[in-house]
């Protein structure tokens, strides 16, 4: 005993010496300092103020108003509130797209807007009623949301309709009661004493109903299945399928080296070294990638299990669902074991920058890229979660439909797995041309 401890002390006393040498802390606190302050920047840069980076949020506004215009004017009222709706958003703020209801409810169930405004189809003759006091109710706009683009997406979209149409109202209102006939007084009336007019004025009630003289009601414009997370699903298993392909790349990566010999094994105490297996960088790759095409099967085939058949995630495309995944997954793998093979030993830094850090906030699942500021919606035209995260929205809320953005999603699919063929297999056969093997000499035991 007092042979270990006396082999401890020094062996203790070795590992505080050499933590006083600062150049040994100089570049893993470089490093790390480094990556808190860009992950910092990224994530919270992307979240913190979405209503004060919008961008052209594209809403449908439709006017259905089939009139007559009013006397002595040349359009309907209808026509005339939605040219004042859009003069009274900044442009720069919402993308107002004025088509039919038709049109309105294809872009809603393609995923092209997040919500739509609706101006009824008598909305002149229900506010000519309301002055001549024959109404029964206010004219009333419908707001639709889209819940398929996220709950932020299609709230924001609520958000700026209601407050347009609340506004609009406003706007009418004024004219309406500047035009009415002043109120009678009570003695002109009946006697009751209730301040209503002689029938030539107006009364208190109905200047007031004058003033904010349209109602507007919210319902779903492209509803979704219970279980879909309020539009997060799509995501969330998007994240599913670039994590396992990813963190799987990875660990294919790690494991194949060891077991060639390139890298030690370390469990618990127990640390091994296999002999080496001469093989070119052009095979290992090759390995890489077979294995990774192999084991995506599996983890592709286990996140649907787990997510539709175990916890009833609302997936109406099952066999589409898992063969997109698929090629999601397979094709982030490929690009790890490409980057990691070019780059080496922070080759899974670079992977994760590319394919986590960098994608995240540009994907446009949680915060509409016209939400965030510029430089996400950059990364958003190549980054791959956005792309994929399309694709599987499309699927699971948008019918499968190829330009609700399917037909973009296999489009940079195919552009990333030919990427990672050509950028991977490209890098090893340089490396092995110069002669640069990974094998050395191993000890004899």
């Amino acid at each position: 005993m007092a042979s270990a401890g006396s082999q401890g002390g020094p062996r203790q006393a070795r590992a505080l010496v050499l933590a006083r040498h600062a150049k040994l802390w100089l570049v893993p606190s470089i490093l790390c300092g480094l990556l808190a302050v860009v992950l910092s920047l990224l994530y919270m840069g992307g979240i913190l103020n979405p209503t004060g980076h919008l961008h052209r949020l594209p809403i449908a506004l439709v006017n259905a108003d089939q009139g007559p215009p009013p006397p002595g004017r040349a359009e309907t009222l209808g026509a005339r509130l939605s040219r004042e709706i859009v003069a009274g958003t900044p442009g720069s703020t919402v993308d107002w797209r004025q088509v039919d209801q038709a049109e309105a409810m294809d872009q809603l169930s393609t995923g092209k807007v997040y919500g739509a405004l609706l101006v009824p189809q008598a909305f002149t003759a229900d506010v000519a009623a309301l002055t001549t006091g024959r109404a029964t109710e206010r004219p009333t706009l419908t707001v639709l949301t889209n819940p398929g683009l996220g709950s932020l997406g299609s709230s924001l979209a609520s958000q700026i309709t209601q407050s347009a149409a609340h506004q609009a109202s406003l706007a009418l209102g004024k004219e309406l009661t500047a035009a009415a006939p002043p109120a009678g007084s009570a003695s002109s009336g009946s006697g009751s004493g209730s301040g209503t007019g002689t029938g030539t004025g107006t009364s208190a009630t109905a200047r007031l109903l004058l003033a904010d003289p349209l109602a507007v009601t919210t319902r779903v414009g492209h509803p979704i299945g219970a279980h879909s997370g309020l539009g997060l699903s799509a995501f969330y298993y998007t994240l599913l399928a670039v994590l396992t392909g990813f963190i799987g790349g990875n660990i294919i990566h790690n494991g194949v080296d060891t077991a060639l010999g390139y890298s030690d094994s370390e469990l618990g105490p127990w640390h091994t070294r296999r002999p080496t297996v001469p093989i070119t960088r052009t095979q290992t790759l090759l390995l890489k990638m077979v294995m990774t095409a192999g084991i995506m099967l599996l983890t592709t085939t286990l996140v649907m299990l787990c997510s539709v058949t175990v916890l009833g995630m609302d997936a109406p495309h099952q066999a589409l669902l898992w063969v997109f995944a698929y090629c999601a997954s397979l094709a982030v793998g490929l690009g790890v074991q490409a980057i990691n093979a070019a780059f080496g030993g922070i080759g899974q830094m670079v992977s994760m920058f590319v394919f986590i850090a960098l994608a995240l906030p540009s994907s446009g699942a949680t915060i509409p890229l016209q939400a965030v500021p510029g430089f996400y919606r950059f990364l958003s035209v190549f980054e791959p979660m956005r792309q994929l995260s399309d694709g599987i929205r499309a699927i699971l809320f948008f019918d499968a439909r190829a330009d609700a953005g399917l037909a973009r999603g296999w489009t940079m699919i195919a552009v990333g797995v030919l990427l990672a063929l050509a950028f991977g297999f490209g890098m090893t056969r340089y490396y092995d041309r110069k002669g640069l093997h990974r094998w050395t000499p191993q000890p004899s035991e």
